[in-house]
C-alpha cells in the first residue's frame, strides 16, 4: 500500500453490518466537499455521475477502476466483469453541504440496498471525514470494507499529490486483510 496508508487508517467494523472509516485530510471543509459531490473530483478516487437536486431522487455512480492511477494492474479474475467499468443505481437520502452526504448502496443488486453516510468535521486547517456504511450482509462485507479501503487510499494521495497504485491490488490487499479481521473479531451467521 501507499505511504498514506497505514494499518491505523483500517476501518472499524463497529456493528455486524456495520464499518467506519476515518481519515484526516487537508481543508477547508468545502475542498473536501467537492472532492465527494462534484462528478469530475469524484471520479478521480470513486465514481462519475452527477448528484440529484434533491433528496429522494435516485442516480448514478461510473465506476472506472483502471482509471483511477495511471498505474495498471490487471482485473482480479472473479472482477472482470468491471473491467471496462460498472454503473450502479443510488438514492440520495441526505444533503447537509458541507457537512453530510448520505445514499443508499446497491440498489440494483439482488440485496435489499445498504447505507453510505459521509460526515466532514472541521478540525483546525484539517478535515476529519467519517464514512458509515451499514446494512452489509455479512457476505460482502469485507469486500464492500476492502473497496472503500482502496478508494479512500487513492482519495488521500490524491489530496497529497501522490501517483497511487493501481486501485486493483489496493482492493486485493485490503479485502483479504478484512476478511481475516471480520472473521477474527465477530462471528455472525446472515
Amino acid at each position: 500500500m501507499t505511504d498514506s496508508s497505514t494499518p491505523d487508517d483500517n476501518g472499524t467494523r463497529i456493528a455486524a453490518d456495520t464499518v467506519r472509516f476515518e481519515r484526516l485530510l487537508p481543508g477547508p471543509i468545502e475542498t473536501v466537499w467537492a472532492w465527494l459531490t462534484e462528478s469530475d473530483k469524484r471520479a478521480l478516487w470513486l465514481a462519475g455521475g452527477a448528484l440529484p437536486g434533491r433528496e429522494g431522487e435516485f442516480f448514478q455512480l461510473n465506476f472506472h477502476h483502471a482509471s483511477l492511477s495511471p498505474k495498471k494492474a490487471p482485473v482480479p479474475e472473479h472482477l472482470c466483469a468491471m473491467e471496462n467499468g460498472v454503473s450502479t443505481t443510488h438514492c440520495l437520502l441526505q444533503f447537509n453541504p458541507p457537512y453530510l452526504l448520505q445514499m443508499s448502496w446497491g440498489e440494483n443488486a439482488e440485496e435489499a440496498p445498504s447505507e453510505v453516510t459521509i460526515e466532514l468535521k472541521a478540525e483546525g486547517d484539517q478535515v476529519r471525514l467519517i464514512l458509515t456504511h451499514c446494512l452489509l450482509s455479512h457476505r460482502v462485507l469485507a469486500s464492500v470494507a476492502g473497496g472503500w479501503h482502496a478508494h479512500l487510499a487513492i482519495m488521500t494521495d490524491k489530496f497529497a499529490g501522490v501517483i497511487s497504485p493501481s486501485f486493483w491490488p489496493l482492493y486485493e490487499t485490503a479485502e483479504k486483510n478484512y476478511r481475516q479481521r471480520f472473521n477474527e473479531s465477530l462471528d455472525t451467521n446472515d
